[in-house]
């Protein structure tokens, strides 16, 4: 079977580009023919290793320059493409020169599965995709989570996919309401498969991790181990990412050192993960938090907001970690403390958090996409035996 992935910037670091090649790397070695394909390339080294037998390419070089001129935005606003809403947060990559790039790449589809994997690229497949291609768009993030150009785009457009996945129930339920009639179907993200060592929960040591951006809630984060930690000033707590919150976090930090530091991003993150003995995140929404599944897999008990959407479909409280309401300094600043103070709970809730995540193994997860990938086919060379009427 040929299986297309069409990812924004392959070559950068974020979870779905993880995600993605983790699928696309099992599809191969179970003998498919996969090809991931990026829209633009802005670096000359890829972020992750691309997995053996899968194919990598690249719509619109960028390395020499970005073809968007630094002018006035009402300017830049025309120069944007026709398609991809502003209020999709990678709008500002979609000029008329990519969409167009794009437009070309999807028309000269003939064979084979299609997945897109944000909803520019989905918006842009469900115009433009040649009707020879099983279709899939990929949602990462829940629908309320979008702006309100977007979802409009969204109820207009997916219609057109013959699947669309989501990572969660709660997902699933919204986008069927948005979406009646289309094929939703759940499937969650895959852990990155590699040999895991456990937690230490006798460290000192707290993390977390992602972009640092508002969603992630490290505002809120800061402070609430600093209160956590005022009893416990051997406790510290480290923040994995770069974003364009740092600044404003590197404040917030210094003047919670040394308990809180800031520490970038790390290639040895899964050594960091195994050296702490607790993960916290702080969301505002996710749509399935990936990092913290991670964590889980060390046998990190984890404490989070039950935010919307993810946490609660993965933790079971107090079973495999903990949830507190969404934004709730007091709540927040109360689990920290309690774990901290409670080693065996930590080590029981460490325990059944890996078997917990044992469900969102490659091998438990990659046969959902190939029956889904399968069954697509299937019906699409029927609907071409299909007489015309």
């Amino acid at each position: 079977m040929k299986i297309r992935y069409l990812l924004l910037h392959a070559y950068g670091t974020g979870g779905t580009i993880r995600t993605v090649l983790t699928q696309a790397g099992w599809m191969a070695e179970a003998g498919h023919d996969v090809e991931v394909v990026s829209v633009v390339r802005r670096r000359t080294a890829t972020g992750f290793a691309i997995p053996k037998g899968v194919k990598l390419r690249a719509l619109v070089d960028q390395r020499t320059g970005i073809a968007e001129p630094r002018l006035h935005a009402r300017m830049l606003r025309k120069l944007r493409g026709h398609v991809v809403p502003r209020g999709e947060p990678a709008a500002a990559y979609f000029t008329p020169e990519v969409e167009a790039a794009v437009a070309r790449w999807l028309r000269g589809l003939s064979e084979g599965v299609l997945v897109t994997t944000r909803p520019a690229l989905n918006l842009l497949a469900a115009r433009h995709a040649s009707g020879r291609v099983a279709t899939v768009a990929q949602e990462h993030m829940n629908f309320a989570s979008h702006r309100q150009a977007v979802q409009r785009a969204i109820r207009r457009a997916y219609g057109r996919f013959d699947a669309v996945t989501v990572l969660t129930e709660t997902d699933r339920a919204d986008y069927e309401r948005v979406l009646p009639g289309s094929r939703i179907v759940r499937v969650p993200n895959a852990v990155h498969p590699m040999e895991r060592a456990l937690a230490d929960h006798t460290s000192a040591t707290a993390v977390a991790a992602g972009r640092l951006v508002p969603q992630k809630g490290f505002d809120l984060l800061i402070p609430a181990f600093q209160r956590a930690t005022q009893a416990h000033q051997d406790w510290r707590l480290r923040i994995f990412g770069t974003g364009v919150k740092r600044a404003e976090l590197a404040a917030m930090a210094e003047a919670a050192a040394p308990r809180v530091e800031l520490m970038g991003r790390s290639d040895a993150f899964h050594e960091e993960l195994a050296a702490s003995a607790l993960y916290v995140l702080s969301s505002r929404f996710e749509g399935l938090p990936m990092v913290m599944i991670e964590a889980m897999a060390h046998g990190l008990p984890v404490v989070a907001f039950d935010c919307p959407t993810g946490p609660g479909e993965v933790i079971t409280h107090d079973v495999d970690g903990v949830l507190v309401p969404p934004q709730d300094l007091d709540a927040l600043t109360r689990a920290i403390t309690e774990l901290i103070e409670d080693e065996p709970r930590r080590r029981r809730l460490g325990a059944q958090a890996v078997r917990t995540v044992e469900a969102y193994s490659m091998q438990a997860v990659a046969p959902k996409w190939l029956e889904l990938f399968n069954d697509l086919q299937t019906a699409r060379r029927g609907a071409d035996r299909t007489p015309l009427s």
